[in-house]
């Protein structure tokens, strides 16, 4: 049987996990919100918004689902417009939702797993939450993935170290979780593999560490003096960057490892940056 995924929001992560998938076979159908987007030989797009639902056929033979787009402030544009449509469809065997782990809110540094109650601080994560128990009320064979900060190829402190925008903002006792586009894209497949509806997983790298580490240490590999250190109190940042160091928080992630058996390719920063220094570092 032909497996067919089809892909809401076709972006950063949708892509590692599709070129994996076609190259074993499967169908894969992305949306987008660009009616002019470039597609890509291999794989169908359509335009999708909450003023152009997608068409009926868009779900046939359909087998898995994946969303990545956000909630707004109305709701999640995925359930609102076609929930009816996947719960219709005869051969659905999994859903998986990509959320944040932003839905925990702040910590004070402090671990949390996915047993610890959601207590989002910012108005963005409330929606998440929000869209998180939609989802899994919504009846759907659904797996929450709460992702860390996403980095990988053509995303990462070497490209803002080469292009002048990497910052050393200091805030002292701030971490931040992170994970590399293909360990995300590993862990949807073992998921896939082993599917499990109303799971909820964490998906980020054994070491939560100041950010301000790791671009110094992309700085070195790459030979170049890092940005001077900036205190997170005076440094000049956006309204919308201040609020990502709003939390502080370190997530497990023993979930990924125990029951879908997961073993990351990049455990921490430092091997993620090594394997993209010969793409993006050079």
């Amino acid at each position: 049987m032909t497996q067919r995924l089809l892909a809401f929001g076709y972006g950063y992560t949708a892509a590692a996990l599709a070129r994996r998938l076609v190259a074993k076979g499967w169908t894969v159908l992305g949306t987008t919100r660009r009616a002019d987007r470039p597609v890509d030989a291999a794989l169908a797009l359509l335009r999708f918004d909450r003023d152009h639902p997608l068409p009926a056929s868009a779900f046939a033979g359909v087998t898995h689902v994946l969303s990545s787009i956000p909630p707004d402030a109305v709701g999640d544009p995925v359930l609102d417009l076609h929930l009816t449509d996947l719960r219709a469809v005869p051969g659905l065997r999994w859903v998986g939702w990509l959320g944040t782990t932003g839905v925990y809110g702040d910590h004070g540094g402090a671990w949390v797993d996915e047993t610890t109650p959601l207590d989002p601080t910012l108005a963005r994560t409330d929606r998440r939450a929000r869209a998180e128990r939609a989802w899994l009320a919504s009846g759907l064979p659904v797996h929450i993935f709460r992702l860390a900060g996403i980095y990988g190829p053509g995303r990462n402190a070497f490209v803002n170290l080469k292009d002048g925008t990497a910052r050393r903002i200091v805030k002292p006792g701030q971490v931040f979780s992170r994970i590399h586009v293909e360990d995300i894209a590993t862990v949807l497949e073992a998921s896939m593999a082993r599917p499990s509806p109303g799971a909820i997983y964490n998906v980020c790298d054994d070491e939560p560490a100041p950010p301000q580490d790791v671009v110094s240490y992309a700085a070195a590999l790459m030979g170049v003096p890092p940005p001077p250190e900036q205190p997170y109190e005076t440094a000049e940042l956006s309204p919308m960057a201040r609020t990502f160091y709003r939390d502080n928080r370190r997530v497990r992630n023993e979930r990924i490892k125990g029951e879908l058996g997961v073993r990351l390719a990049y455990p921490t920063y430092r091997e993620g940056l090594r394997a993209l220094l010969a793409i993006d570092g050079r």
